[in-house]
């Protein structure tokens, strides 16, 4: 159903935002840590109104649900939550938000650790700074969307993926420090191209152990007396703390250095090691990674073609994501064939994201 059918009226504005997937850095975030993510082609599209009445009503077209805001005072769940919580922290900003409808449809995959509520967020702020006129720029449409999913989806997540459903393109990888919000587009190897690939496992970031990890590096950077792990350069200083905390703060610390070694320019060889050595480190010292995420990495960084391969995203399901030469794509679709022969039910999601050619 159309806007028009939901709600008996044209939308007044629309705005979209990306999905993501991150090449590099993950679970540095909130850690003040350094990422490298970059945008993906699907994107989430809100388009709004004004309601007739006043509650604020949301729809979305992949759901085929809606919902009414009947208590301002009660936090809806599901999508909702995303939306709502937009709303409440834009008006926390001192900005007078009348009743709106709101209609949602995306072509970003939900659950594959893509960002599918980053993007949703985003693009909701979007509109709503499209609608009403309002002075915010996009690094604040970031800051604001990060505090939605915190204090309305309950995750207690990073700037990241907000900042890159913002701020990047799928031209260039988005060289991010998260603590300064300084930033660099930066090219992607010559000659290369992107696979993104689900393994068929879904995940839930608000129930799994992402808020645990969270606790864990806060506790390991208090031990450490620094006000969080990007502090640490140095690995070995993680060997003093005790475990699962030394291995914990080890990945973070490691994974910063990662991403600091392709700031300085990096062939596709290297920069696949490099993504190749965050997998093993989210496999062992992160314990985000889950048997299927394992069996498709291993499956792509022995494809011919595949420069290196690594889970995207929090883990416990999801994506992998894989840095391919140029014109050696079907290889990836070839390894999810046999990844899927193994028992699994992966598909790909973007068969060429990016084609960085010189």
């Amino acid at each position: 159903m159309t806007f028009q059918e939901i709600f008996n009226k044209p939308p007044e504005t629309e705005a979209s935002a990306p999905g993501r997937v991150n090449l590099l850095g993950e679970h540095t975030d909130y850690n003040d840590g350094f990422v490298l993510p970059t945008a993906i082609p699907q994107q989430t599209t809100v388009k709004l109104g004004y309601s007739n009445d006043e509650q604020h009503q949301f729809y979305s077209e992949n759901l085929q649900e809606r919902v009414s805001i009947l208590d301002i005072h009660h936090s809806p769940s599901g999508f909702a939550s995303y939306i709502f919580g937009c709303i409440e922290v834009v008006k926390q900003a001192q900005y007078t938000i009348p009743p709106l409808n709101i209609y949602v449809q995306s072509s970003v995959p939900i659950g594959s650790g893509l960002s599918s509520s980053a993007a949703l967020e985003v693009a909701t702020i979007r509109a709503i700074r499209e609608l009403l006129e309002l002075p915010i720029n996009d690094v604040e449409i970031a800051q604001f969307a990060q505090q939605a999913e915190i204090h309305y989806a309950g995750v207690q997540c990073g700037i990241m993926d907000q900042m890159a459903c913002s701020l990047a393109d799928n031209q260039h990888i988005l060289f991010l420090d998260t603590r300064s919000l300084e930033r660099q587009l930066l090219p992607l190897p010559s000659n290369t191209s992107i696979v993104v690939i689900d393994s068929g496992v879904p995940r839930t970031l608000a129930s799994s152990g992402y808020n645990q990890r969270r606790a864990e590096c806060q506790e390991a950077a208090k031990l450490l007396f620094v006000r969080a792990l990007r502090d640490i350069t140095d690995a070995s200083v993680t060997e003093s703390l005790p475990e699962p905390l030394n291995r914990r703060a080890r990945h973070v610390v490691t994974e910063n250095n990662r991403v600091l070694e392709v700031l300085q320019g990096v062939k596709p060889e290297r920069f696949g090691e490099l993504m190749n050595a965050s997998h093993a480190s989210l496999r062992d010292d992160y314990e985000v990674s889950v048997p299927a995420l394992d069996k498709l990495v291993e499956i792509l960084q022995h494809t011919p073609g595949v420069y290196g391969a690594r889970l995207t995203g929090a883990g416990f399901g999801g994506a992998c994501v894989a840095l391919v030469a140029s014109g050696k794509e079907e290889g990836a679709i070839q390894a999810l064939e046999q990844y899927n022969h193994a028992g699994y039910t992966g598909k790909i999601l973007v068969p060429e994201l990016i084609e960085a050619r010189d």
